[in-house]
């Protein structure tokens, strides 16, 4: 649990330092998990950060019925269930974004009506501008994100902390697991997510060593990687995710040595 949440904290913590600089052209790039824009795949990746502090609110299961490599199996994959989670993040980034804008707006018109001196008014217009990126009375997505993301994840480790190590909790797909496994698959949510966040912003990977760690041991069972691969943990992530193509000699390796890992959708 220790190596775990360690892992789930540094993740988070890179990716909220990371949002913090974003423009609203950075978070309305496309990325390589269609047809999510990095602002709705964002907002899959806080939506999943956030939801284990929801499921310890909840009575715990009596006993754990799958591990994290479960958890990721074929029936998470299905048509009708990706369809439901593409679906489910846009509709919430737009809710997001109507609401910063509409608060946005609040403000520009307090600001405006406020009855002060000339120096005053000249003084919170500029200060606006400053933090919305040169725009009065828009503030920046960027910071908005990196807050959301800020209060969920502390939430959840806050949640993870007060939580006996051996609780168990219900997934919303069912599944009752032992709540570090579940831990396990927010490191891989917020890790793997976040190179495909770092590629459409035409960014190196910023995968923290503690999450790669963590991921790489999942995907592979913990088992060695063929030596004649000579991957380091990222391409281990990368290349067994789909995020990187094997090439033939690869291939041939991993053949040869009947190399075998966890596959799952993106």
């Amino acid at each position: 649990m220790d190596i775990v949440r360690a892992a789930f904290r540094a993740e988070c913590a890179q990716l909220t330092a990371i949002l913090s600089e974003l423009d609203d052209a950075d978070l309305d790039r496309l990325t390589d998990c269609p047809p999510w824009t990095v602002r709705e795949l964002f907002e899959h990746v806080r939506a999943g950060v956030a939801r284990l502090a929801d499921m310890l609110a909840e009575p715990a299961p009596p006993r754990a019925e799958v591990d994290a490599a479960a958890y990721f199996g074929a029936a998470k994959f299905t048509p009708e269930v990706d369809a439901a989670r593409i679906e489910a993040a846009r509709v919430e980034a737009a809710r997001v974004e109507a609401a910063r804008v509409e608060a946005a707006r609040v403000e520009a018109a307090r600001v405006e009506a406020a009855q002060v001196d000339s120096v005053q008014a000249d003084a919170a217009l500029v200060a606006i501008a400053q933090v919305d990126g040169g725009r009065p009375g828009v503030r920046r997505a960027g910071p908005v994100l990196s807050a959301d993301l800020y209060r969920a994840w502390r939430d959840t480790d806050a949640a993870v902390a007060a939580a006996p190590t051996e609780r168990v909790v219900r997934t919303r797909h069912g599944d009752a697991m032992r709540l570090a496994e579940f831990l396990r698959t927010r490191v891989v949510e917020v890790g793997v997510h976040g190179l495909d966040l770092a590629a459409a912003l035409d960014r190196p990977p910023w995968l923290t060593p503690q999450a790669a760690a963590v991921i790489a041991d999942l995907l592979t069972g913990g088992r060695s990687v063929p030596a004649g691969l000579g991957w380091d943990e990222l391409t281990v992530i990368r290349k067994t995710t789909g995020r990187a193509e094997l090439t033939g000699p690869e291939r041939v390796v991993i053949d040869g040595a009947g190399f075998h890992w966890l596959t799952f959708g993106r």
